[in-house]
């Protein structure tokens, strides 16, 4: 195997992961894109659609959630690149499932399996490329794999505005088959052959639970995550909705919204990696990245009457806000030993998605205290900030650490 030391942030693991979680964003976000087209073909009206688009979502997240965990243990227990290669195969399956379906609880529970499948992406994919190269590059290459990889939803939007939205599902399952092929060139992680055969406690997601220490470190590596999905969840998917109530001018598509908002946020992911390198700190990196999303979001929140344009242009500065995906990913992954590495890096992405259930329950939830959908809107963007920076707080340095390392019991 190449020393760890000899290998690049373009060798073929980074390229596999990168194009991997393209796949994986194409298929999370391409339900936001497609949301109106595919449930109008149901009958639905524009209530519904609000509706049963949120409820869609939130399945996709429990989906998610669980899938995060299985996948992790998984990880850390039988391999990095076995998780990449089942989850895979489950959401390009789920993908072209998603073709076939005609009604909103058949949509609900294909995306549901579909979540599952897709939870494992990232999380197996960041811990193999944060454990293949050498601390001084792993920053940089876990920000390219996220970079690269989440303007899957760019090209989710221009195959929308060409394909139906069944012939959408279709192309990115067979994305998927493709990718497998790449997939088989790609070595083990180093670190977790080293200790695959040894008698120690691996994947043991309960580990995260009985220690006050790492159970501090755990929830607060999702906390730090929850700014992300509260803006592309709540305020980029129901862009439509919060401009309607905002009067803005102009005919306001979600898609189109999504598609900015991510095309920013991975020039934000590819930048983290750098700024982080630049201050020798992921801590400062995040600071500025949170203080940008802050202030894009105070900015879409006084959007009262504006262009259509001016709302996709605060929405691609809150994606590029919140483009640290891939740095607060990678943090989780260099706080903890490599015996429980993939579970925490693979679950603390999926629960930070599976959240947004919790955050859409607290935002319905204030819609009916409020009595006013935009009040509810920014009630709920100061809860989920105060957490985040708070969890930021109280979260290590782990510039430079050596991850080389197991968990004690």
């Amino acid at each position: 195997m190449m020393n760890q030391k000899q290998q690049s942030i373009f060798s073929l693991a980074v390229l596999v992961a990168a194009l991997g979680y393209f796949v994986d964003i194409y298929d999370l976000l391409l339900f936001s894109i497609i949301r109106i087209p595919s449930l109008k073909s149901f009958g639905l009206n524009d209530d519904q659609i609000a509706k049963d688009g949120l409820f869609i979502i939130n399945i996709q997240m429990i989906g998610l959630l669980l899938g995060g965990i299985l996948w992790g243990i998984l990880g850390d227990k039988k391999g990095r690149l076995k998780v990449l290669f089942a989850s895979i195969i489950i959401y390009s399956i789920g993908n072209i499932a998603n073709g076939f379906v005609h009604t909103v609880d058949q949509y609900a529970l294909v995306r549901f399996f579909t979540g599952i499948g897709l939870a494992g992406e990232l999380g197996a994919g960041i811990t193999l490329v944060t454990e293949l190269l050498p601390k001084e590059k792993r920053g940089i290459a876990t920000s390219l794999v996220a970079g690269i990889g989440l303007t899957g939803a760019v090209v989710a939007f221009f195959i929308r505005e060409n394909f139906d939205w069944r012939t959408c599902y279709f192309i990115g399952g067979g994305l998927g088959f493709l990718l497998l092929l790449l997939r088989v060139s790609v070595l083990e992680s180093g670190m977790f052959k080293s200790i695959e055969k040894k008698d120690i406690s691996k994947g043991n997601f309960l580990m995260l639970f009985t220690n006050k220490t790492r159970f501090r470190k755990y929830i607060t590596a999702i906390f730090i995550g929850l700014p992300t999905w509260y803006v592309i969840g709540i305020l980029i998917t129901f862009s439509k909705e919060f401009g309607a109530k905002m009067n803005i001018q102009g005919t306001i598509d979600p898609g189109k919204s999504v598609m900015y908002a991510y095309a920013a946020i991975s020039v934000g992911d590819l930048l983290v990696g750098f700024v982080s390198r630049w201050f020798k700190s992921r801590k400062t990196a995040l600071y500025i990245f949170y203080a940008i999303t802050g202030i894009s979001i105070f900015w879409f929140f006084n959007l009262h009457g504006a262009s259509v344009s001016q709302l996709y242009l605060v929405g691609a500065l809150m994606g590029f806000g919140t483009g640290f995906w891939a740095m607060f990913v990678t943090m989780a992954a260099e706080q903890f030993g490599t015996n429980i590495r993939a579970t925490v890096a693979t679950t603390v992405p999926n629960m930070v998605r599976g959240s947004l259930t919790l955050v859409s329950i607290l935002f319905i939830w204030l819609q009916g205290v409020t009595g006013d959908y935009l009040t509810a809107g920014w009630i709920t963007g100061i809860v989920v900030f105060i957490i985040g920076i708070v969890s930021v707080v109280f979260t290590d340095e782990t510039y430079n650490k050596d991850l080389d390392y197991i968990e004690g019991a």
